[in-house]
């Protein structure tokens, strides 16, 4: 038995199934990753710079230009096949699956995935930088690079997750529950660098479930996983998830 169908096997007697995904899901619609070594966004700058608070505040303007350039490429993007296999599946299945994601660019819920677990944020949506005083109104804003509060000058800034920031509390509970009581991991898409959201893999492994991980190039998750498939995940999930 090969291994696409040994996965297919696995999906159809999982009574729960918890897919992680990551940047590399996104790569085939045409986002970059953030840590490949030629054309992902840490080859071409520092992550201090553009994802932490206090790059932030040190050139507020450079950073939101760069953002702003991030969203007009998801804009221009669409969910690819790995996409909507992964809410077709769900949409029949919703009681079986949870959908973690990495990734802040929608496209999950663009293809139709319902309740998403988006442990970084969403970078199509905005938030503010500081406290907000009475007045601050995200639907009211003084224009500018990046947008301001009108009273205050409370600075807009995307509603992502930034390095040295906790992840969403609610989100998170969620996730760790799912990945401890699956019977199977899928692991999509991710290098397994990043913490927490690649603990989640171990959690599940550490509660007895099976681990996959699709993803063409090595991850750090790899050891524990029963099973490797070493392809991109727009065309393993439609293979996996067929009906």
């Amino acid at each position: 038995m090969d291994q696409i169908e040994q996965l297919r096997q696995w999906v159809a007697q999982a009574s729960r199934l918890c897919v992680l995904t990551g940047a590399g899901v996104s790569a085939e619609s045409g986002i970059p990753t953030f840590r490949d070594d030629s054309s992902g966004y840490w080859s071409q700058f520092r992550p201090e710079d553009m994802a932490s608070e206090a790059g932030y505040r040190r050139d507020p303007a450079h950073v939101w230009r760069w953002y702003q350039h991030r969203r007009e490429r998801v804009r221009l993007a669409q969910p690819n096949a790995g996409h909507v296999a992964l809410a077709q599946w769900g949409a029949r299945h919703p009681q079986r699956m949870t959908l973690v994601t990495q990734n802040v660019d929608g496209l999950h819920q663009r293809a139709g995935s319902q309740d998403v677990l988006g442990l970084h944020g969403e970078l199509m949506q905005n938030r503010w930088l500081n406290r907000r005083c009475a007045q601050c109104d995200l639907e009211h804003t003084a224009p500018g690079e990046p947008p301001t509060c009108p009273a205050c000058g409370n600075l807009l800034r995307p509603a992502v997750v930034w390095f040295g920031e906790t992840l969403p509390a609610g989100i998170w509970a969620r996730a760790e529950e799912a990945a401890n009581h699956c019977d199977l991991m899928l692991v999509v898409g991710t290098s397994g660098a990043v913490y927490p959201a690649a603990g989640l893999a171990q959690m599940a492994r550490q509660a007895r479930a099976r681990v996959v991980i699709v993803n063409p190039q090595i991850s750090e998750l790899d050891a524990i996983a029963d099973c490797l498939i070493a392809q991109p995940s727009a065309q393993v999930l439609p293979q996996i998830f067929q009906s």
